[in-house]
């Protein structure tokens, strides 16, 4: 469990099965050769635009976290707490990916989003140095 102190109240968030379900619900895809099916892949979505440092994703991942525990949030308070001069930014991001990746619940979907990206990062570096190379030969 997560907490962070807003306004001088302790809040908690939980990242289990309640808030996965939640957050797949934000993105869905069609499923292919199945007419009509879709997937839900907000988590994965979330995640990356996590790791992106997207604002909007991180207050809502922080609404829905705190959905079921007491105190409750309201969207405007995280608002707040964001906008804040004060509140360092970089560390709510930085707790909020840490507990997604250990997490029992989303630590399998986010360790899959990482690889994809390192996978991704590799592809582009190494397309990158061939591009080099074709100019050198060119030249």
């Amino acid at each position: 469990m997560m907490e962070l102190t807003i306004n001088g109240t302790v809040y908690q968030f939980k990242f289990g099965m309640g808030f996965l379900r939640e957050v797949n619900k934000m993105t869905t895809i069609p499923v292919k050769d199945i007419p009509g099916k879709e997937m839900n892949i907000g988590m994965q979505y979330a995640f990356g635009e996590l790791l992106d440092g997207n604002v909007e994703t991180l207050c809502d991942v922080l609404y829905i976290a705190n959905k079921d525990q007491k105190p409750r949030l309201k969207k405007e308070d995280i608002d707040s707490y964001i906008e804040d001069e004060n509140t360092d930014i970089e560390d709510v991001f930085k707790q909020v990916i840490d507990f997604l990746k250990s997490a029992n619940a989303t630590k399998k979907i986010t360790a899959e989003v990482l690889k994809m990206m390192e996978e991704q990062k590799k592809a582009a570096e190494l397309e990158a140095a061939k591009e080099k190379k074709a100019e050198k030969k060119q030249k």
